[in-house]
């Protein structure tokens, strides 16, 4: 499978000229879609229907960032804005049978939509903890501030996205709740120590498994006190790789964001170099995507073979 190691972002409601030429020639690994590329039914489907159709792949990486809550893609087919993650946490702890009829069904509802436009990989579950005194990125994006609670409803989240053959990406490993700034707009560091990070942050991590997993920008300093995670190789190696034991696909999370303090090719390279396996890029800026596509190795034999694996996995 020649892939470059790249997911994108596109621009609007349909291919432009240059991006259709860009999928059909480089081919990055997947495709990732935004609310900006969803206006109803039948204009998504047949924008991943053309995406699919100039890989010439049925089984093609369509990926969407359909959290729930702030972090809803599909509001123009459903609104689903009042079911945060902090919704169902709180409703697992007030009554576990209720929570678990409910969640079923809005998760049954969530899929049933990303199979009608075609997506197959969603970026969740949200593994962070609620921190009191950290920045509101994660808030109410989190299920709870307790590292079991979090691992009991992402763990039943991917079983029910796995029922539904749709691909999870835990997220953002290793732990972003304690982050004191949002990574969007500047670097924070996670200043705990490596017992508190083991017992609480990578906790949910170690506990759910999943095919993909994506970066978090943040500097935990008891490991690496120069590099991001994304560039960190000691945070993928000691931390992902062998303490959490994660064994799937790893994607960066967007390498366009503030909290990458260098260029794009040389964010995009440096991730790859400390053992991300995937590049994010998600705002469609069509210079920079060509750009990146360029820079951007093929996939390596590791992703090539899990990627195969999720096709099987998808039927």
């Amino acid at each position: 499978m020649k892939r470059k190691a790249l997911i994108i972002g596109i621009k609007g409601l349909t291919l432009s000229k240059e991006e259709s030429k860009l999928l059909r020639k480089n081919k990055p690994w997947g495709v990732i879609l935004f609310s900006r590329n969803i206006k109803n039914l039948n204009q998504t489907q047949k924008l991943v229907r053309e995406i699919r159709r100039l890989i010439k792949d049925k089984k093609y990486p369509i990926l969407i960032d359909q959290e729930g809550g702030r972090v809803s893609r599909i509001e123009n087919l459903v609104n689903h804005r009042l079911y945060t993650q902090s919704y169902f946490g709180k409703l697992y702890k007030k009554n576990k049978l209720m929570f678990k009829k409910q969640y079923e069904n809005y998760i049954s509802e969530v899929c049933k939509v990303l199979k009608e436009i075609g997506v197959n990989i969603n970026t969740v579950p949200v593994l962070d903890l609620t921190e009191r005194k950290a920045n509101k990125i994660i808030g109410d994006r989190s299920y709870s501030k307790n590292p079991q609670v979090v691992s009991d409803i992402g763990n039943f989240l991917i079983k029910l996205y796995k029922n539904r053959r749709i691909g999870t990406v835990i997220k953002h490993i290793p732990g972003h709740g304690s982050a004191k700034h949002d990574s969007h707009n500047r670097i924070s560091y996670i200043s705990s120590s490596k017992l508190k990070l083991i017992k609480r942050d990578f906790k949910p991590f170690r506990l759910c498994q999943s095919q993909f997993a994506m970066t978090a920008h943040l500097i935990y300093t008891a490991y690496d006190s120069l590099n991001n995670a994304t560039h960190s190789k000691t945070i993928i190696d000691e931390v992902i790789r062998e303490h959490i034991g994660f064994k799937g696909i790893l994607i960066s999370d967007d390498i366009s964001m503030k909290a990458l303090k260098f260029g794009l090719i040389e964010n995009a390279i440096m991730a790859l170099n400390a053992g991300c396996n995937l590049i994010l890029h998600c705002n469609g800026n069509i210079n920079e995507t060509k750009r990146l596509i360029k820079m951007v190795p093929s996939i390596d034999k590791f992703t090539q073979k899990k990627t195969s694996q999720f096709y099987k996995f998808l039927g």
